[in-house]
């Protein structure tokens, strides 16, 4: 039976390979996104954009739009986030701010608010986009990690919570993935050994099975290349 998958910065790289995985498994897909429109489209993908989800009104719309679409909520992918490099010397307080609220709020306001549906579906997942580098911030990467951090320690806190429930929540927390973007930042890296999006695709979708239903709290490190 279809299942229905939401996909948070479902327009971005790593959303797009995570939507994807879903269709190809049969799965009603919804990507919603702070952009307005999607790069690439989806055949049969509903998409949701111009969705700010640090508003808990227009993240509520948005899951409504999703559960009458589809008849609920069953799995919930939490990929929508970002990134900045900057030392706290010379960069903003504003950057901290920023990524508090685009890699840790987005998902802890869709989380809570999907929580109701989540728990009525048979099976419910919930899978968020952690950070290996999260394990030891380097220089000019503190704001970033301190988020994703947070991402961490809300997965497993979310996990006991809902110990006595048949939703499960787990991270992955990728390496370097490989993106355009990335790759123009770090043009003298070696591309070969970062992650691809599909790789971290096939593990979220792993997470979301019923093969890894014993599986709660995890925080799964994805850094192999190829």
């Amino acid at each position: 039976m279809a299942r229905s998958v939401i996909v948070t910065g479902g327009f971005g790289v790593l959303g797009q390979a995570v939507a994807q995985a879903f269709a190809a498994a049969g799965d009603k897909v919804a990507r919603v996104d702070f952009a307005k429109t999607a790069h690439e489209p989806l055949d049969g993908a509903l998409d949701i954009g111009g969705v700010d989800l640090t508003d808990a009104a227009s993240t509520q719309a948005a899951l409504d739009t999703v559960a009458a679409a589809h008849g609920g909520v069953d799995v919930l992918v939490n990929v929508a986030g970002g990134f900045t490099w900057e030392t706290l010397e010379d960069g903003s307080i504003d950057a901290w701010v920023k990524m508090q609220a685009m890699n840790l709020l987005t998902g802890a306001t869709i989380t809570k608010l999907a929580l109701p549906a989540l728990k009525a579906s048979a099976a419910g997942r919930i899978v968020n986009i952690g950070a290996g580098a999260a394990g030891k911030a380097a220089a000019g990467m503190g704001a970033y990690t301190a988020s994703k951090s947070g991402v961490h320690r809300l997965t497993e806190a979310l996990s006991e919570e809902l110990s006595g429930t048949a939703v499960t929540v787990n991270a992955i927390l990728p390496s370097t993935i490989d993106t355009p973007t990335n790759r123009a930042d770090m043009p003298d890296a070696d591309f070969a050994t970062w992650v691809q999006p599909s790789a971290i695709a096939d593990v979220i979708v792993f997470l979301a099975s019923a093969q890894a239903r014993a599986i709660s709290g995890a925080l799964i490190p994805v850094t192999r290349g190829g």
